[in-house]
């Protein structure tokens, strides 16, 4: 879990259920060049084994599209790959822009799903722009990375991430190493290909396919290196783009997940001040949500469908509250249930996190992510490895170090070869690019912004810091961070240097 999933803006019932595409497919050999045509269709309704409030389309303003494209564009006429695509026509047609191209992150998240999710939050942006996303491939629709089955999923994500002995750690490696040929075995033909630079090479077929000149984009968390990504490769396509939680370019899978301990702990200190000042009784302390996570290790408390809270699953539904204020209610109440034996809210939220439905199915979200993390980053790390960073990780967050750390083992016996050590996003010649840092981000934490901006370039990367809590800042509810992007996205008003919003 070292790059979790951006869940953070969804609603309380779409955070707990999964975020299945619902569009696109693939197959044969279609034309895979910019020449070809889209076949837009309204989106079919919600089937048993789709989300319904995730794909269900408002007033049926959603069509739905498969882009094809090269699996491997060393060998633009061999095998394709199916990207499933959605959008939303502007309203103002007279004074359309062109196409706004969403990523919400993930590694793994359906763009298909989430945008119709949160499209009321973009409906200014919708007046001048089509708004459009996509299933990367590897995700979802779009040939998703399928590893394990349901219950053997349930017996992996409840097992103990944290070991604290030999044989938990042998056992650790051992889970790691089956899960890995799993993916080898179900998926092994596209998980050379699923990497960020090819993801970025769709994202330019799909810019000409539409018939953009400028490919304008919002990306959000991992959606930010991959339109890095994109400006490294094509600066002059760059039209306007945002980036908004914002991942650190020059940070390795290890510096990544350190931060990221450490950028979880601030967030779970931030709530535990709020929730003292409030009028809450039953707020926890860290003493007490340790004690718990310990307990639980050796002795699970009741969830539901027969399923039980492990040390991992709340760690993990700890980590997932964290992701927007919004959900800090729901911490509270979960913690106080689990220490009463009640362990139904921090398995739900774990479960969101890990991407399991309500139904027990789970979406190809942490698939796809562990798929996308290994093929993009070189590093394999070890036992020794991490036993040496262990204590670094336990100083910054005595809560989420170790799980970070032991994170890092999911590429360890992946069949793949990494691309790179850290990811290139310089961008000469590009036009401005909008970094939006928060200051209280968990899973971006806020000095990556200053870093991707200064990566990307002088005259290119834009930065505007927004003091908030959550993740990401555009859905955080600030009329300033707003009304900036507004302007920037619809009107072309890049902002000043070092504009703050508080």
């Amino acid at each position: 879990m070292s790059r979790p999933l951006r869940l953070g803006a969804l609603s309380t019932a779409l955070l707990l259920a999964v975020l299945a595409a619902g569009c696109g497919g693939g197959g044969g050999r279609p034309d895979t060049s910019a020449r070809q045509k889209l076949d837009w269709s309204s989106c079919p309704a919600p089937s048993p084994d789709q989300d319904a409030a995730a794909t269900k389309a408002p007033g049926g303003q959603w069509e739905c599209a498969t882009l094809h494209a090269p699996l491997d564009y060393r060998k633009p006429h061999g095998r394709t790959i199916g990207i499933a695509m959605i959008r939303a026509k502007a309203t103002d047609r007279r004074h359309r822009i062109g196409s706004l191209i969403f990523n919400f992150g993930g590694p793994g998240g359906s763009g298909v799903a989430t945008l119709p999710a949160l499209a009321n939050s973009y409906k200014q942006l919708r007046t001048r722009y089509d708004l459009v996303s996509f299933d990367p491939r590897g995700v979802g629709r779009s040939s998703g990375v399928r590893c394990l089955g349901d219950r053997q999923l349930d017996a992996y994500y409840a097992a103990d991430s944290t070991p604290d002995n030999k044989a938990e750690v042998k056992s650790q490696l051992r889970r790691v190493k089956t899960y890995a040929a799993a993916c080898e075995k179900n998926s092994g033909p596209i998980l050379p290909y699923v990497g960020t630079t090819n993801a970025a090479r769709d994202m330019d077929l799909m810019r000409s396919v539409l018939g953009d000149k400028k490919m304008h984009y919002f990306g959000v968390s991992y959606g930010t290196e991959l339109g890095g990504v994109y400006a490294h490769l094509f600066p002059k396509k760059v039209g306007r783009a945002l980036f908004d939680g914002v991942v650190d370019p020059m940070q390795t899978p290890e510096q990544g997940a350190l931060a990221q301990a450490k950028g979880f702990q601030r967030a779970l200190n931030d709530y535990l001040k709020a929730c003292t000042k409030s009028t809450v009784s039953s707020c926890p302390t860290q003493p007490r949500i340790r004690t718990l996570l310990k307990r639980l290790d050796s002795r699970p408390v009741r969830g539901y469908g027969g399923r039980k809270l492990t040390e991992s699953l709340a760690d993990g539904g700890i980590a997932q509250s964290l992701y927007s204020r919004d959900y800090w209610q729901y911490l509270t109440q979960g913690i106080a249930g689990a220490q009463q034996g009640d362990g139904r809210i921090l398995l739900a939220l774990g479960d969101a996190l890990n991407g399991r439905g309500p139904d027990g199915r789970y979406s190809t979200l942490q698939s796809a992510l562990t798929a996308i993390t290994c093929a993009d980053f070189k590093q394999r790390y070890t036992v020794p490895d991490i036993e040496r960073k262990l204590p670094a990780f336990r100083k910054v967050s005595p809560v989420f170090g170790d799980m970070m750390a032991w994170g890092l083992t999911q590429c360890t016996d992946w069949p793949v070869r990494g691309a790179w050590t850290t990811p290139d996003v310089s961008a000469k010649g590009a036009a401005p690019i909008l970094v939006v840092g928060n200051t209280g981000d968990p899973a971006t934490p806020y000095e990556g912004a200053g870093r991707m901006a200064k990566e990307l370039g002088p005259g290119v990367g834009v930065e505007l810091t927004y003091k908030g809590e959550g993740h990401g800042a555009y859905d955080g509810g600030n009329a300033c961070v707003r009304k900036t992007v507004n302007a920037y996205l619809l009107q072309g008003k890049v902002p000043e240097k070092g504009k703050v919003c508080g």
